[in-house]
């Protein structure tokens, strides 16, 4: 498993449920507001993401960094300010977010959504 440069730059996830369930949350809502920044809300370096996918999945192998390559942009995290004042929370953390598809995937395939 191999990643580019330092893995030092955080990142911000969301599970595609938690997606689903904000757009029906703005939905329901009587005036919603016209704009909304979804996230996660929690940071984890390219680093500890490519271990704890390593962990999630079962993968016991190196782990190597590509040094050829830029970081990119040191952070990017939204702001969810709006959608959590109005009581919206995600569900999934980035650890059940990542179990939960690596979980789905082989019934994905063997149902046909999922094709290789």
């Amino acid at each position: 498993m191999g990643f580019w440069y330092t893995r030092t730059p955080l990142r911000e996830f969301l599970h595609a449920n938690d997606l689903a369930n904000a757009c029906v949350y703005l939905l329901e809502m009587d005036n919603p507001p016209d704009l909304v920044n979804l996230g996660g809300r929690s940071e984890i370096s390219i680093k500890d993401l490519a271990k704890l996918v390593a962990r999630c999945v079962g993968y016991e192998g190196e782990i190597i960094r590509g040094q050829t390559k830029p970081d990119g942009t040191p952070r990017k995290l939204c702001d969810t300010s709006i959608i959590r004042g109005l009581g919206w929370k995600p569900k999934y953390t980035i650890e059940s977010g990542i179990r939960s598809a690596y979980d789905d995937f082989p019934k994905g395939l063997q149902s046909g959504k999922i094709r290789l």
